[in-house]
């Protein structure tokens, strides 16, 4: 069932800059277009918080090195990224400043992911940057990338951070319209699909890769990507990122582009993706009180409830929770290892950095990395 369209409404979001869009054709920034697009920025980000997803660093690299050709061999492609990413972020720097907004440059690999500490350092970061009005500028590492750790297109990577971060809505800016039943450049006999679920047939069907001389993506895989965001309850826009109406558009709840609409409510998808996560690696035994504010109150697990632990686990790990009783209610990805939560048993969340010397979180459990499986009241 569609939903109607309700982009203000949204919290969070994670926007996606294709090299098509962000350069001149491979021929470095396009300095007017980052402009109007820091602009644009500037207004969205009064009403919800912005994550960027930027890709241009290797082709601002192969134009600085005067290389027309994306090269195929890796380390050129790293070096070429090296130099570009230099240009790339200077040029957001400068256009942000512009509208008195403050930018921060994001690195990541495939192993920040998918290694569950590291995971969570990604989250709370980009997490505590928002929270200080910072606009994070994502991009894969390309310089240290390899064929095991590479996202491999950073439609992939948009994706990955919509799931990260739970975003309402990934907005991939390309140089076409949406999507089309087909690829409009090789038939003129096609649909535009303005608002499709992403469970749709249709979508295999159009599902054809595309590519472009110095691009990696194309609607392929940002069909892909939509899918995978589509897993955290995320919903996608796709839509061409020259088109000045784009942002003023949906800041009046209307899309100019294809709405790929999620069919999975976030709070479902998040606890189905936690509920899927590996064999807990340890236990805490939380007391009564600690035990009714997660079940009946959606509240995080403090360090002033836990009055055991078993096992031994690592940041990032998934435990279990025990009550008092010897009924599991809940588990999660911890925010502190065995050893550190031995410390601070039944201590408040106030002390924890005379105890350990530091602080990762003032939860030892947050309640978005908590999937709760006692029934409350």
């Amino acid at each position: 069932m569609m939903n109607k369209f309700n982009f203000t409404k949204a919290k969070k979001i994670i926007i996606k800059l294709g090299s098509s869009i962000i350069t001149n054709d491979g021929k470095g920034i396009d300095e007017a277009f980052l402009s109007n697009f820091a602009a644009d920025i500037s207004l969205l980000a009064k009403k919800m918080q912005v994550v960027i997803v930027s890709s241009g660093a290797i082709a601002a690299g192969l134009k600085k090195l005067g290389i027309s050709t994306r090269p195929s061999e890796l380390s050129e492609l790293q070096a070429a990224a090296a130099v570009g990413q230099m240009d790339l972020i200077r040029s957001f720097e400068k256009e942000f400043s512009k509208v008195s907004m403050i930018c921060a440059q994001v690195l990541l690999t495939h192993d920040d992911l998918s290694d569950r500490k590291r995971y969570l350092n990604a989250r709370s970061t980009l997490n505590n940057l928002l929270e200080k009005n910072v606009i994070p500028i994502i991009n894969e590492n390309d310089t240290v990338s390899n064929e095991e750790i590479k996202f491999g297109d950073n439609d992939n990577l948009a994706a990955l951070t919509a799931n990260l971060l739970e975003a309402d809505y990934l907005i991939l800016l390309t140089d076409q319209d949406g999507l089309y039943s087909d690829d409009p450049r090789k038939n003129s006999n096609v649909t535009f699909l303005s608002h499709i679920s992403v469970n749709d047939k249709i979508l295999d069907e159009v599902a054809k890769a595309t590519t472009s001389s110095v691009g990696r993506g194309g609607m392929y895989t940002k069909i892909l990507a939509a899918r995978r965001a589509s897993l955290s309850g995320t919903h996608t826009i796709i839509a061409n990122g020259k088109n000045r109406k784009v942002f003023s558009n949906l800041l009046n709840d209307s899309v100019s582009g294809t709405f790929i609409q999620s069919e999975e409510r976030q709070l479902d998808a998040r606890k189905k993706w936690l509920a899927g996560q590996l064999k807990s690696k340890g236990t805490l035994i939380i007391d009564d009180g600690a035990t009714n504010a997660i079940v009946n109150s959606g509240k995080s697990l403090l360090s002033v409830g836990i009055t055991d632990v078993k096992g031994k686990f690592d940041r990032g790990d998934l435990v279990q929770c025990i009550s008092s009783s010897g009924q599991e209610v809940a588990k999660g990805l911890i925010n502190y290892s065995s050893s550190e939560v031995g410390k601070v048993l039944g201590q408040p969340s106030d002390k924890m950095e005379s105890l350990l010397g530091y602080v990762n979180e003032s939860s030892v459990i947050h309640r978005n990395n908590l999937v709760v499986l006692k029934k409350g009241k």
